[in-house]
């Protein structure tokens, strides 16, 4: 197998300053397909794959959710909320369609390993970062996403039913889809409030 170029790793791309610039969220509620095909949605992963991780430790895993897994997924969400509570037939259908909203999303799963010199805070900051670059590589190509937690991210019953492991916890759920609607800039921090210099 051929190596790389040895510039492959620290060429200019002003392109992608132009698109972090650009980067915008889409909400979930107003997303529509199509989704990311399986070789977009493969790249989008690898991509997400590549952020720094200290110690190559890998402490992040995916699962994805697309299709009929969607639906599969909301009854699961209703199968465990009334387990702890009563649910109306609207909040019933709500949690049903929760991963209807987009065409694919992404559960990113944080998986830390405690006991070793790598700090713990460094590999769940890496789990973020996963996320943040998934968001990044499906606007590269042309889809918005959105990064969510919400109920279902923390709830013992669907962690359990999703099969985490100790020390595995749901760093965001990624929407991947087009947008329904026109996005909008939204207001975005006052430099000269947060930069100091030292």
């Amino acid at each position: 197998m051929s190596s790389a170029p040895s510039d492959v790793f620290n060429r200019p791309a002003p392109h992608a300053i132009d698109l972090l610039l650009s980067r915008r969220s889409g909400s979930a509620k107003a997303m529509t397909g199509p989704g990311p095909n399986a070789e977009e949605l493969r790249t989008i992963l690898r991509a997400a794959a590549r952020v720094p991780d200290h110690g190559k430790l890998f402490p992040w895993r995916f699962i994805v959710f697309e299709g009929e897994a969607r639906a599969r997924f909301g009854e699961l969400l209703v199968e465990c909320l009334k387990q702890t509570e009563t649910l109306s037939a609207e909040r019933a259908a709500q949690e049903a369609g929760r991963f209807l909203r987009a065409p694919v999303v992404v559960g990113v799963v944080s998986r830390v390993r405690a006991g070793i010199p790598i700090p713990e805070w460094e590999q769940q900051l890496s789990a973020g970062a996963v996320c943040q670059t998934m968001l990044i590589a499906a606007h590269a190509l042309g889809f918005v996403a959105n990064w969510l937690t919400e109920w279902c991210a923390c709830h013992p019953l669907v962690m359990e039913r999703l099969g985490l492991k100790p020390g595995e916890r749901i760093a965001g759920f990624i929407y991947i889809g087009k947008s329904a609607a026109p996005l909008e800039e939204r207001p975005r921090p006052d430099l000269e409030k947060i930069v100091t210099r030292f």
